[in-house]
């Protein structure tokens, strides 16, 4: 199949869930059929990142873009001049005149077979409906996420501002849904979400990508830190990431140290934001930043924590720990979508309280922690390989494209046709 790609990002740097997942999805996918990737790139993008793209992709194509530094004056006025934009700050910042007509020239001069929108910017830089069957590919619920922020905010203003966004989000998925011909999920739970919270949205089965790992890449260490360490990793700029550390940080780790003084807490990841890199000096742990390679600050930890309180789609971080078999505590926000047991591969907490003794339970049981390690390695290594996850998706393509590209109405797409900024 000729394959059009169409995404917000670059893969390179490696450096997220959902690059990652994309990243080695593709890299399988490139076997068989042409790919052609279109996406935005930073004016002063490196260029080993858009050459290594050709590993994935026959022909990668570029849009400039910049973003201001999050927390910049820049940054906050953005978000301000967006306060009233029908669209969700998430979907509107990528609206792009250059990358709709990038897009729709490359579809004039060729016959694709199918086109993807990588998660939801793409959709609202096309012009529908479209010479091919279209596929949306969901990492995760995205109205779920700004629901759970609103939830998660304790000041009036803020429940506010998430709230709008909330159902911004919840508009403009609905109407992606109906857009394109396929879609795509990366677990049994957010296909159900989406088929509950959008009742005849979607007109064809929902498809399910499962979540792979490369465990010949993620491996246990031999040798075993007898220090009483806890690790989170990702990106942090990632506001359910950062929420995550901001309240593990203020809620359970004062706990923890309570019980266990000598406890330690690395944050490995990208782009710290202001608020994540003040807990650093706030609360005694080590904020890292980028990392050539996250394996030796999960192999030096006792136990790795994903505390979330916010978040859908998979956790692409869990399976990676689960690979170099490492006891993991979450929360069940945090292992949602994922086939975990709680007691067997995870431990799950969803209290303060309740993650605390997960936590100390680990780090006193040694017997208990390298049980779980054991089981938890063991599952990946047995049913999530990349491969079979790339066989899946493969399938599903190659169906989606068999079919016929639906004509979508006109009043249906004037949300999606604002002006580009």
């Amino acid at each position: 199949m000729r394959i059009l790609w169409l995404k917000a990002d670059l893969l390179l740097p490696l450096d997220k869930g959902g690059r990652l997942r994309t990243w080695h999805l593709m890299r399988r996918l490139r076997r068989r059929h042409e790919i052609t990737y279109l996406s935005f790139a930073r004016p002063d993008e490196p260029a080993d990142h858009i050459n290594g793209m050709h590993e994935v992709a026959e022909r990668v194509l570029t849009v400039p873009r910049s973003d201001p530094p999050k927390g910049s004056l820049r940054f906050y006025a953005g978000a301000a001049a967006r306060l009233f934009d029908p669209l969700p700050y998430a979907v509107g910042k990528y609206r792009s005149r250059a990358y709709r007509r990038k897009a729709a020239e490359l579809m004039a001069e060729r016959a694709f077979d199918l086109v993807v929108c990588d998660f939801l910017p793409p959709v609202v830089n096309l012009t529908w409906p479209l010479p091919c069957p279209s596929v949306l590919f969901t990492h995760n619920v995205e109205a779920n996420i700004w629901r759970r922020h609103a939830e998660t905010q304790t000041q009036a203003v803020g429940r506010a501002l998430y709230s709008a966004q909330h159902r911004r989000m919840l508009a403009f998925e609905e109407r992606a849904l109906r857009l394109v011909d396929g879609v795509l999920a990366v677990s049994d739970a957010d296909r159900r979400t989406l088929g509950w919270l959008y009742q005849g949205a979607v007109r064809r089965p929902i498809r399910v990508v499962p979540t792979g790992v490369d465990t010949d890449f993620f491996t246990p260490s031999e040798s075993r830190s007898a220090s009483k360490s806890l690790v989170f990793t990702g990106s942090m700029d990632w506001l359910p990431n950062e929420d995550a550390m901001t309240y593990f940080c203020r809620d359970i780790l004062p706990l923890i140290r309570a019980k266990e003084p000598d406890v330690t807490l690395s944050i490995v990841g990208r782009a710290p934001t202001a608020a994540v890199r003040r807990l650093a000096s706030d609360h005694g742990i080590t904020v890292t930043g980028r990392v050539d390679d996250v394996r030796p600050h999960m192999q030096d930890a006792t136990v790795y924590i994903v505390p979330l309180r916010i978040g859908g789609g998979t956790r692409l971080k869990i399976f990676e720990a689960m690979a170099a078999g490492k006891a993991i505590v979450s929360t069940t926000i945090g292992a949602e979508g994922l086939p975990v047991r709680d007691g067997e591969h995870v431990l799950l907490a969803d209290s303060p309280p309740a993650f605390t003794a997960a936590v100390i339970d680990l780090l006193r049981n040694g017997e208990r922690r390298r049980r779980i390690e054991r089981a938890a390695r063991a599952l990946v290594v047995e049913r999530y390989d990349w491969s079979s996850a790339a066989t899946e998706l493969d399938d599903a393509l190659t169906q989606f494209a068999r079919t016929r590209p639906h004509g979508a109405r006109a009043e249906a797409l004037m949300p999606l046709n604002q002006p580009a900024r």
